[in-house]
């Protein structure tokens, strides 16, 4: 049997360059939010099969890579079910381990507790660009606080981190899944319909308004609530006045403090970002997880199809684990699509200090070799990248190619 040169599928080997990147993200990831007041945690890979099949994760529940009982514990001649045969699984986000983590130490933590966290993730998915089986999320969340102020900050730090990476007029679309619900409510559509007609929403983007409608009747929904929900959608404009006009006319049926909410998240974010992105008001936004119960926001980036990052209020994810209520929200960046787009405009990694190499002739005796490994160190005590290599016969391939890795200063050591 012959070895296999390439990863398997879905997942990818990086590159020195692409590290580069990655390791230059992360650490403007940790500074950046740190600003804020979040706080760095780490979770396992592995997490119990009961959480991540606990009907939260919507359709990642599907993509579980699960992990077989391991020696005594697991029995293939009794085994019912697949159930029967695993105990564990990768995670497949973030999220349902913080709120395992958090419910296990919330007396040892801050409140509200402020959480960073960084971690690879695994999913059974389709590969496709920008998307991978193994791929690393990022996420910042605050749990405990009730209030929009949540929200707020996390816009705030998100979009500060983006501006940050020099992306600019990118757009945060904002909903509230109260509002989703009202506006579903108000045009006669029966409440276990719901998820129902918001899959069929979610692809406005995709496929227009009349798509919408297509698909709503293909479902057997009646005509008088098709025409009187997209009648909304049709008057209802991407800023605070829709948010106002939604307000006026979902009367009773959408508790006004919602809309006033979020007429304060979108006013207070404008009020005081320093990042060039606009802030609007999409009521086609859905958000695929059903642990979502207020607002939901979503990153997207000029010439890039999709999200580049996404979140949302999760209030009742944390009481399934330990039976109280705790209020939760939480911003997510697409790491690995920002990595992507960064490395498709050639992104130059800011410099700091000089990037210097010496070449070495082979046959240099001890001491004269001693000699540029102490200047190699002076430097680097100075801020300097030092890289110290043995010269080639093909001086100039080699210049060459040092000088495309960002080398900007060669020094040749001979022995005499």
């Amino acid at each position: 049997m012959s070895l296999k040169k390439k990863p398997v599928t879905g997942m990818k080997d990086i590159s020195p360059r692409e590290m580069e990147i990655r390791d230059y993200v992360i650490s403007l990831i940790k500074e950046t939010y740190g600003k804020f007041g979040f706080l760095s945690i780490e979770t396992p890979c592995v997490e119990h099969i009961e959480n991540l099949s606990s009907k939260q994760g919507g359709e990642n529940e599907k993509l579980i890579f699960k992990i077989l009982k391991r020696g005594e514990k697991l029995k293939l001649e009794s085994a019912q079910t697949e159930m029967d045969l695993v105990d564990g699984g990768l995670r497949y986000d973030l999220t349902v381990p913080l709120s395992r983590y958090y419910s296990n130490n919330a007396n040892d933590l801050p409140a509200p507790f402020k959480a960073l966290q960084m971690g690879n993730v695994w999913r059974a998915d389709r590969p496709q660009r920008g998307r991978y089986r193994q791929f690393m999320q990022c996420d910042i969340d605050i749990l405990g606080e009730p209030t929009i102020l949540a929200e707020i900050e996390l816009i705030l730090a998100t979009s500060t981190l983006v501006g940050k990476l020099d992306f600019e007029n990118f757009t945060i679309r904002i909903n509230d899944r109260k509002i989703l619900k009202a506006m579903a409510a108000y045009s006669g559509f029966a409440p276990e319909s719901y998820d129902t007609v918001f899959i069929i929403l979610d692809k406005m983007d995709k496929i227009g308004l009349d798509g919408v409608k297509e698909e709503l009747e293909k479902e057997g929904f009646a005509k008088e609530a098709i025409e009187k929900y997209l009648g909304l959608f049709e008057k209802v404009t991407p800023d605070l006045a829709g948010v106002r006009f939604l307000k006026e006319t979902l009367k009773g049926v959408l508790d006004e403090k919602t809309a006033e909410d979020l007429e304060t998240i979108i006013e207070s974010v404008e009020a005081v970002k320093t990042a060039d992105f606009k802030i609007v008001f999409d009521p086609t936004l859905v958000r695929g997880m059903s642990y979502y119960t207020g607002p939901i926001f979503e990153i997207s980036i000029d010439g890039f199809g999709g999200s580049v990052g996404g979140g949302g209020r999760y209030d009742e994810m944390i009481g399934r684990f330990t039976g109280n209520q705790t209020p939760a929200c939480g911003f997510s960046i697409g790491f690995e699509r920002i990595v992507m787009l960064l490395l498709e405009k050639d992104y130059q990694v800011p410099k700091k200090g000089n990037k210097t190499a010496f070449l070495i002739e082979k046959g240099m005796p001890k001491e004269k070799l001693l000699e540029v490994f102490q200047k190699a160190e002076e430097r680097r005590t100075q801020g300097d990248t030092v890289s110290i290599n043995m010269m080639k016969k093909n001086k100039k391939f080699q210049k060459d190619q040092l000088s495309s890795e960002g080398y900007t200063e060669i020094i040749e050591f001979f022995s005499r």
